[in-house]
């Protein structure tokens, strides 16, 4: 199954719900998609409200796609016209097989803004409220001082690939944002760990994981690696972050 073709079933499958809107962002809307690597990053506006049996009707919706190889990564954020104002509300999403609550956060709204993929409906300039510069780095510097730098203290977490993948290019997303005002995708965030100074051994492991091919002289894998990788970038990511919000904080 095709990227394209799981949309349009998970479109079709979504129409009794009438949405207003649906939109891509993330990997998909900027450039960077690698089919089979990357999540399909979704948002939602329903007419709203989103009660329980909107939930139900909304997981029976992704439970109807769990055959598909691609439907693992699709995740969902469902927003209604009177819930799109605030950045820090939590709306209803599917991701990783469950219904949970998650915030859209300013970033993903900085990216629906400037190159969202509309994929049904209304334009996310007609029901999103933009976001100013302003919010923008304020999010950025929090999420860097109050989520990743603690996170950091725990060494088992950083054993585990997704950590290290999110981590460094949330990082390196971070410092081009705050430093020029922009959204950089994925492939650019490893030229610019790279350029911050980060251990160039994780920087590449990151690569391989989501581009595949390079030039790694032994593979990087096993245990052993997982702990020194671990060490790397805790050290390197720690000093880091506490500079980025020494001076933009």
């Amino acid at each position: 199954m095709t990227t394209d073709h799981l949309l349009d079933r998970f479109r079709a499958a979504l129409a009794p719900l009438e949405p207003l809107a649906l939109w891509a962002h993330g990997s998909l809307a900027g450039g960077d998609y690698r089919e089979g690597r990357s999540d399909l990053d979704l948002i939602a506006v329903l007419p709203g409200p989103v009660r329980p049996v909107t939930a139900w009707r909304v997981a029976v919706v992704h439970q109807s796609l769990r055959a598909e190889p691609l439907a693992g990564g699709l995740h969902c954020s469902y927003l209604t016209p009177a819930t799109a104002a605030d950045p820090a509300r939590g709306h209803l999403t599917w991701a990783h097989g469950g219904l949970t609550r998650r915030p859209v956060t300013p970033v993903t709204r900085r990216e629906l803004h400037t190159f969202g993929r509309v994929l049904a409906g209304a334009a996310p300039t007609g029901l999103l409220p933009p976001v100013t510069d302003a919010e923008l780095a304020a999010f950025v510097v929090a999420d860097q001082r109050d989520y990743w730098r603690p996170a950091l203290d725990d060494a088992r977490l950083w054993t585990r690939d997704i950590w290290i993948d999110l981590g460094l290019i949330t990082h390196a997303r971070a410092a081009v944002t705050l430093r020029e005002g922009r959204l950089i995708t994925k492939r650019e965030a490893l030229a610019e760990l790279l350029a911050l100074g980060a251990p160039p051994e994780a920087v590449e492991d990151v690569r391989l994981r989501r581009y595949g091919g390079g030039t790694a002289s032994a593979p990087m894998a096993g245990e052993a690696w997982r702990e020194r990788r671990a060490g790397l970038v805790c050290g390197w990511l720690g000093r880091s972050v506490d500079r980025l919000v020494a001076a933009y904080g």
